[in-house]
């Protein structure tokens, strides 16, 4: 079992990306699960949503605590919210993140090698592509050239089931052009 923490702030998307993920694997014929973890926080508040893939039945039903992935939406977390916290060694991060590595395993609080550490320009491509700043399928986009945990098909068939054909569309593009300039550092 795979289990993944998205970080991200209310209205961002970070649900609705760990529910998209989780429909692509169950798509590819995985057992799935997603969840979000949050209160009455407003938007803009920071929030954690969670996705478990597995080739067997899923009978676990908590909050993850150690994840082998993290997503970060919002690269502002990364002040005063220890994402990696309780990541498991040679785990992946996924950042929203423009700027050079260095300061990004800073921000982190890691070192380089004990997880695998990808940065994307989320937020940059969103507004470029969808003229808005929901970095969700960017880093969708992201996930997937990192571990080919989901296919393109699986996610593309899981964005026509929740979004009208335009807005699929657009997300769809996003999600290839993250997987391109996408890189681990």
């Amino acid at each position: 079992m795979v289990e993944v923490r998205w970080h991200g702030r209310g209205g961002q998307g970070a649900w609705t990306a760990s529910n998209l993920v989780a429909m692509a694997a169950m798509f590819d014929g995985k057992h799935v699960q997603s969840f979000p973890a949050f209160g009455p926080e407003r938007s803009g508040a920071p929030i954690v949503a969670f996705t478990r893939i597995s080739d067997e039945p899923i009978e676990i039903h908590s909050m993850v605590y150690e994840p082998d992935i993290v997503i970060v939406l919002d690269p502002t977390l990364l002040k005063n919210v220890r994402v990696v916290e309780g990541l498991k060694k040679g785990g992946f991060v996924i950042v929203n993140y423009e700027g050079p590595g260095e300061k990004l395993y800073k921000a982190l609080g890691v070192e380089k090698g004990v997880y695998r550490v990808y940065k994307v320009p989320a937020t940059k491509l969103a507004l470029e592509i969808l003229k808005r700043p929901i970095t969700n399928t960017a880093l969708i986009g992201a996930f997937i050239k990192a571990t080919g945990l989901v296919s393109l098909e699986g996610i593309e068939k899981a964005l026509r089931e929740r979004f009208p054909g335009p807005l699929a569309e657009k997300n769809m593009f996003l999600i290839k052009k993250s997987m391109e300039l996408a890189e681990e550092v």
